[in-house]
């Protein structure tokens, strides 16, 4: 045990304890800040890995916190148990929680990439984690008081201000340090080693005289073979993460690369048809991508369409078909990601496909979150800037909008969807210009499609509905097939928009060829949609999202 003259009765009028009391004392509430902060990072970065593979954050945040904070409760009863050998158990349960937190994210992948579900895994470690880290602060209690002289509460204050201390350090690291300089694998495996580090170091050098000999062998066997794991992922990450792309996309992938928003991956192009994957989904197939953007673009070109704006579509894409009007002027391209803009202007394949849009002179790109854009439009000075600019008192700047986004749901994409979103968006539309909205699959989610109806009509436009048929013969290539078709969703929903009435759905005199549109497809695909329709959805907003089937 630890020898009580360490720990000797501070003298009469409240004198300080003896330095080595107090330097213990420090050396546990500094072990303390770094395992919160590690706990936190864990918890993060199942959060983030769970939205990038499952999709749904709103939904997935909610299950790996609510599952987690449960889970530290039962944590923390079962600490009760070891606190009879609370140094030992202490250096067991770190290096635990190193060894599973450090390799979640690496599991997490491996079962998304081979199995192809990760959901039962992301409970089981939220479940796993939660409880280690709850088991932490009854132990610490325990080993913290045998150096100190405070009262109970004094010392929990401690304990708990060290904690939540680390936890905004952890907090503010994973996005800021980790994620950006280290991507998830490797930040989650150098949090592990810190975590097993600072929790052996603790037990062997300041608690080591309350173990015995078989103890102290056992935590220290435990804490190489935990950080030797840990090591001999991080050196074979890099393998790891490529046979695992090779699992999710196949062998044909040609360029993956990580921006600041997300990871893009494109596939084919040489031997196959070209596929671009955002975040592991697929947004663009070259098989079929015409039919998506030809029914997306062309019925709104129908009258005046000398200035065009397009929100999202940094693949260049829905470009492509603007820019076949000889009579457009300006197009203003919104695009949150550069890396995509980038790629879809210097790959030869990708460049290919969008008939090198981006060398136009008439195409303008602005890099930024296209509802903070929209808003900045009514406030600045000048179109089309960065900047940002008028959307002008005369009653707007652009003939022609066009919403290229991804597929509304309780994601970060909500809000492009909202009424406030639309709101904005007729600041920026010239009287009697069109709105053409990508709105989800009318038959596979007719709930969420008839939301964006609603939820623009609220915003004052009149609305016509209509949809293109997929590629009857598509694949499934995860739960967002926004730009492509397939068995989770055989069609794609559009609206054309205008301020008052509805704009007549029609082609304009002046179409150039298309493969895959003419008149009667897209009054067959209105009939159809209006089939499909839900009357009496509330729309969605900001405060009150809707998109959920």
């Amino acid at each position: 045990m630890i020898e009580q003259q360490s720990v000797s009765s501070s003298p009469p009028g409240g004198a300080r304890l003896p330095d080595r009391a107090d330097a213990a004392r420090y050396l546990i509430l500094t072990v303390v800040f770094i395992c919160s902060a590690c706990g936190l990072v864990y918890e993060l970065e199942l959060v983030a890995l769970a939205s990038y593979l499952i999709g749904d954050s709103v939904t997935q945040a909610s299950v790996v916190l609510s599952v987690m904070v449960f889970a530290m409760g039962l944590g923390s009863l079962a600490a009760k148990r070891l606190r009879l050998r609370a140094a030992f158990g202490f250096g067991l349960l770190e290096a635990g929680l190193a060894l599973l937190g450090g390799c979640s994210a690496l599991v997490l992948y491996a079962a998304f990439a081979w199995i192809g579900e990760a959901r039962y895994a992301l409970v089981g470690f939220s479940l796993a984690i939660g409880m280690l880290i709850g088991a932490e602060i009854p132990l610490l209690m325990t080993l913290i008081q045998r150096f100190s002289r405070q009262e109970a509460d004094g010392t929990v204050a401690d304990l708990f201000a060290a904690d939540y201390v680390g936890a905004l350090i952890g907090g503010l690291a994973f996005p800021f340090l980790l994620l950006p300089w280290l991507g998830q694998l490797t930040g989650a495996l150098l949090t592990g080693a810190v975590n097993a580090v600072a929790g052996g170091a603790l037990v062997l050098t300041l608690f080591g005289r309350d173990l015995t000999p078989r103890s102290r062998w056992v935590l220290l066997t435990v804490n190489v073979l935990v950080l030797s794991v840990l090591a001999t992922a991080a050196v074979l990450v890099d393998d790891f993460e490529r046979a695992a792309r090779r699992a999710v996309y196949g062998d044909g992938v040609r360029v993956a690369v990580h921006t600041d928003v997300q990871e893009v991956v494109l596939t084919g192009g040489r031997d196959g048809p070209l596929e671009l994957y955002l975040d592991g989904r697929l947004r663009v197939s070259g098989r079929d991508e015409f039919r998506y953007h030809e029914a997306l673009v062309h019925p709104a070109m129908r009258g005046p369409h000398a200035r065009v704006l397009i929100l999202g579509g940094g693949d260049g894409l829905a470009a492509r078909e603007v820019l076949r009007y000889g009579d457009v002027r300006a197009v203003t391209l919104v695009e949150l990601d550069p890396g995509v803009v980038r790629l879809a202007g210097t790959d030869p394949a990708l460049s290919a496909l969008n008939g090198h849009a981006y060398d136009d002179p008439r195409l303008r790109v602005v890099h930024a979150d296209a509802f903070s854009w929209l808003r900045g439009q009514g406030a600045g000075a000048g179109p089309g800037g960065a900047g940002g600019g008028v959307a002008g008192a005369a009653g707007g700047l652009y003939d022609v909008v066009i919403s290229d986004l991804p597929n509304p749901g309780i994601t970060p994409s909500t809000k492009l969807y909202s009424e406030e979103f639309y709101g904005l968006t007729a600041r920026v539309l010239a009287a009697g210009g069109r709105l053409a909205v990508h709105a989800g699959s009318p038959t596979a989610q007719p709930r969420t499609y008839w939301t964006v109806d609603a939820t623009l009509r609220a915003a004052g436009f009149g609305t016509s509905p209509y949809r293109a048929a997929g590629r009857p013969s598509g694949f499934t290539a995860g739960p967002d097939r926004s730009k492509s078709g397939g068995p989770a969703a055989s069609d794609w929903g559009f609206e054309l928009a205008g301020m008052g009435a509805p704009p007549p759905l029609s082609l304009p005199a002046d179409v150039p060829p298309l493969r895959s549109l003419a008149e009667p497809i897209l009054s067959a695909g209105a009939r159809d949609t209006e089939e499909t329709r839900l009357p009496g959805l509330p729309p969605s907003t900001l405060l009150h999202p809707r998109y959920v089937e």
